[in-house]
């Protein structure tokens, strides 16, 4: 087929996306995530066990319970600040970090509802008991 007037072949329509496709997209880009990324480093891990066990703090108490430089934990607070697991709040001179609840839960359970998508599309359900 052409475009009569100038000769050009006319392009076929690109078909919409099958619903696994969508889910399966969606999932892969939110496990490719910064979010996910950011706590595949182990030091990050660590600085997170330290928010939580001791709460909100500045580089300086953070660094007195690991064994980085101020400079290494500032980089992975950034880290974790710019993938919405910590936020840092101004307080004087200095940031105060703390795990941010909601918005680590918020994108835990995105992933997980992007999961279940997919395995409603992709997956037979389980039989039950087992066999």
């Amino acid at each position: 087929m052409s475009d009569g007037a100038r000769g050009k072949p006319r392009r076929s329509p690109t078909p919409a996306p099958s619903p696994m496709e969508v889910a399966s997209s969606g999932l892969v880009t939110a496990l490719d995530s910064g979010f996910l990324r950011a706590l595949t480093e182990p030091a990050r891990l660590d600085l997170l066990r330290v928010l939580l066990l001791h709460g909100p703090a500045n580089i300086g108490t953070l660094a007195g319970h690991l064994p980085q430089d101020r400079s290494v934990i500032s980089r992975h607070l950034k880290v974790l600040e710019q993938a919405g697991i910590v936020q840092g709040d101004r307080q004087g001179r200095e940031r105060v970090y703390a795990l941010d609840a909601p918005g680590f839960i918020g994108t835990l359970e995105r992933i997980l509802g992007q999961a279940k998508a997919l395995a409603t599309c992709c997956c037979p359900p389980a039989r039950p008991g087992g066999g």
